[in-house]
């Protein structure tokens, strides 16, 4: 027997009589977890759905996204840690003043009337046979033109002052 081959079996020799009875339990329950985790790994969908990502993975690394995606990880693990009970509670209610802002019956009546128009209004122009400059002209001096387009700029005027001047309240 070889030096390398003894010196290998002294190694051995100790090591099983230094392990206790809790180290080759715990030892055994290993092997057998990691037996399990192998034998998984032998189901198609199973080893399909791991080569993905590790193909993913791979991806991510070369383009620089892990640092990236770790990054915002961080960041998001210290908002967690950084909001108070308060926050939260303010959070939440600021989110149900919105749904409830943007989610009533009047505004989803108004996106649907807007949408019938806007439909109608393509479907109208789309029929109309485009004229030269003298036709434009005619269909300025038109009473409904007229109307549009001192309602269209009525509407620009109130948007321009809202946006512009700050809140009365």
């Amino acid at each position: 027997m070889s030096e390398t081959q003894e010196n290998t079996l002294r190694l051995v020799k100790a090591a099983s009589e230094a392990l206790t009875d809790g180290m080759v339990e715990r030892m055994a329950t290993t092997g057998s977890n990691a037996l399990e985790v192998l034998d998984r790994l032998n189901d198609e969908d199973t080893r399909d759905a791991v080569m993905h990502i590790i193909d993913r993975l791979t991806e991510l690394h070369r383009s620089g996204a892990t640092d990236t995606l770790f990054d915002v990880v961080a960041l998001l693990h210290a908002g967690r840690s950084a909001l108070t009970d308060n926050m939260v509670e303010r959070l939440v209610v600021w989110a149900e003043t919105m749904v409830s802002n943007v989610a009533n019956e009047h505004l989803a009546e108004f996106a649907g009337e807007a949408c019938g128009a806007i439909h109608e209004a393509a479907e109208e122009t789309a029929q109309v046979k485009c004229g030269g400059l003298m036709s434009t002209i005619s269909l300025l001096g038109k009473p409904e033109t007229q109307q549009a387009l001192r309602f269209m700029l009525a509407f620009a005027g109130k948007m321009q002052k809202n946006v512009t001047e700050p809140d009365k309240e």
